[in-house]
């Protein structure tokens, strides 16, 4: 199978800077130079169509523009290009969501993924109105799910558990494709969950060993519910022609922040009801001076945003071949991003996918269409 590269949309802003956000770190630390503007998020999502990105995740939070609204925006703007939409469930009603789901993918021609996200941060939950703590969210979204899933085969649904309630509902037009489920937590309930519904299962970008880990825990769940699940990663990137040049970008992010900032976002991070985000942190403890935690993964952007936390630094090759390490772990799509997220897109896109392609592990999706002629210079002799 070759490898699946998803990009990222900023919907809370860009910067050649850091862009904090998400996970207990204030909202109004979110922003950025280049604000979420309409505009502005279709550039970046069509450099990552042109460059051969699959798809561009979508975060969802009080810290960013709602998920939904943006991309369905950005299909006019756009031609090939799906939109991972993260989506917390048990903020809408299920057969409304699968009714929503079937109406994005006809408008859309077949262009929606859903990254389900339950919701880690009880305060941000209770803001929505939502007052179940982290295992009953767990709880609600399998039956969420449960629903939705069959809503979208087809069926006439009546259902009563502890969170959901549906008496014959059904959808009068399905969606076509079926968005597959892609499905994120490293809580122990969270996993079940995950095994159960989800098509694919997204970790954060931890060391290869541990990542392995999952895998085999998910893996293994799995097929107890008689199911197979693809796996992704979520990771930022800082790709370059030389080692140097990408370590100096990464130092320079980090460069122009008061340690202030960094000591005030780890203590809100500290208070998060996150499993991935207190793995996140363990990383790197708050310190700012072992932050090379495996061979080009670096945890420095953890230190001031909420959320994945590592970023794949090093070279064009280098970069492709911890690509290719977690490739023979079990990971087989890749979401990345990268500040700013047009010029990131293009240094990965342009450096590090071409290696890739060379070792039959990737091809761009419109590889049968694209025209790869050098151009011709006339009267040239």
């Amino acid at each position: 199978m070759t490898l699946t590269f998803h990009w990222f949309l900023p919907t809370n802003g860009d910067s050649r800077h850091i862009v904090g956000g998400g996970h207990g770190v204030p909202t109004g630390s979110a922003g950025g130079d280049r604000p979420a503007s309409l505009a502005y998020l279709g550039q970046v999502a069509r450099t990552a169509e042109q460059l051969g990105f699959e798809g561009a995740l979508t975060p969802t939070g009080a810290w960013c523009e709602d998920a939904w609204l943006t991309t369905a925006m950005l299909v006019e703007a756009t031609e090939r290009l799906k939109f991972l939409v993260a989506f917390r469930p048990g903020l809408v009603a299920p057969a409304l969501a699968a009714q929503m789901a079937a109406t994005y993918q006809r408008h859309s021609g077949g262009r929606l993924l859903l990254n389900v996200v339950t919701g880690g941060e009880d305060h941000e939950q209770r803001a929505y109105g939502d007052f179940l703590d982290k295992d009953a969210r767990y709880a609600r979204t399998d039956e969420f799910l449960h629903i939705t899933r069959a809503l979208w085969r087809g069926e006439s649904v009546d259902f009563q558990g502890q969170h959901e309630r549906v008496e014959q509902a059904r959808l009068t037009r399905l969606p076509d494709p079926v968005p597959p489920v892609y499905f994120g937590g490293s809580s122990k309930a969270a996993g079940p969950v995950a095994a159960r519904h989800s098509d694919v299962y997204l970790t954060w970008g931890e060391p290869p060993a541990q990542v392995a880990e999952k895998i085999d825990w998910i893996r293994t769940l799995a097929k107890a519910e008689g199911r197979k699940v693809r796996f992704g990663i979520r990771l930022h990137v800082i790709a370059r022609d030389t080692a140097e040049d990408a370590w100096a970008q990464a130092h320079r992010l980090l460069s122009g922040v008061d340690p202030t900032v960094i000591e005030n976002v780890q203590q809100g991070l500290a208070r998060s009801g996150s499993e991935g985000q207190k793995r996140m942190l363990a990383l790197h403890g708050g310190a700012t001076d072992r932050l090379e935690v495996y061979p080009n993964l670096w945890a420095g952007i953890g230190l001031v945003r909420g959320g994945a936390g590592t970023a794949l630094v090093g070279s064009h090759a280098e970069i492709a071949n911890r690509i290719a390490e977690y490739h023979a772990l079990g990971i087989d799509e890749f979401v990345l991003s990268g500040y700013p997220h047009v010029e990131e897109a293009y240094w990965f896109g342009e450096g590090v996918l071409p290696q890739l392609a060379a070792r039959g592990l990737w091809h761009h999706p419109d590889a049968a269409s694209r025209d790869e002629t050098p151009a011709a210079v006339p009267f040239a002799s």
